[in-house]
């Protein structure tokens, strides 16, 4: 897998994971630049420096900055080890419940990242996976993420449950999300770009949640209902 773009390589050498080499463009004297490749070298990562057309050649995205590393496929984590090490006092949980769009995913992996969520589930079918893509929309943020990859949604949701956390949809025709309680144990099911929601999959949740909308469109993109969602439960959790 190439991780492309000076942000996304720059966070997977802080990351600690396994980088193979690292191609960089020829003539970066920009100051950021400068510091990523003196990092690149002093955590023994092979650098090979190439001009630009090189660099183009092997780009997926075309918008490399200057930066590919190449790393080994993405490890996914467990469910238990999400549950295992919470970063709060309650377990805080995001799952994904068909988002097929890598750019929503990316999105969505960099809201989690930056709320302090624990870990996010998504499906092995019908979804989005962790690719090169994924991991430069999210900025790199998904090295450092827990992600586990759930054969069935549902069952990871009757897990969750099982361990004591509270699991709740964000869809239309629920609770005011505003005027529900998010501070305990805690996992938000997002649904797909089109489906939203799985009506199965709603019924195994403990409750629905809904973001209040005022304008003449009903719905949110996955990743923007995922930030609402996601951050009103970080005001809650912090304001305690």
């Amino acid at each position: 897998m190439k991780i492309e773009g000076r942000n996304a390589v720059s966070e997977a050498v802080k990351s600690g994971k396994t980088i193979d080499r690292v191609l960089v463009k020829n003539g970066l004297r920009d100051d950021a630049s400068q510091n990523l490749i003196k990092e690149i070298k002093n955590k023994g990562i092979k650098i090979h420096f190439a001009d630009k057309i090189t660099l183009d050649k092997e780009s997926f995205s075309g918008r490399h900055q200057g930066f590919i590393a190449f790393v080994s496929d993405f490890k996914y984590s467990e469910i238990e080890d999400i549950l295992s090490s919470p970063k709060g006092e309650y377990p805080f949980i995001v799952v994904l419940d068909g988002v097929e769009d890598p750019h929503n995913l990316g999105s969505i992996i960099r809201v989690c990242e930056c709320a302090g969520v624990d870990g996010l589930i998504i499906g092995k079918h019908r979804s989005a996976a962790v690719t090169d893509t994924v991991m430069r929309i999210s900025e790199g943020s998904a090295n450092h993420l827990k992600i586990a990859k759930a054969v069935n949604i549902n069952s990871a949701i009757e897990t969750l449950k099982k361990n004591g956390v509270w699991v709740y949809a964000v869809e239309l025709k629920g609770e005011d999300i505003y005027k529900s309680d998010l501070k305990g144990p805690l996992a938000l099911v997002i649904g797909g770009e089109d489906t939203g929601v799985n009506k199965l999959t709603r019924e195994k949740c403990d409750k629905t949640l809904t973001i209040p909308m005022l304008g003449n469109v009903n719905s949110l993109n996955a990743s923007v209902a995922c930030g609402v969602a996601v951050f009103e439960a970080v005001r809650q959790r912090i304001s305690e």
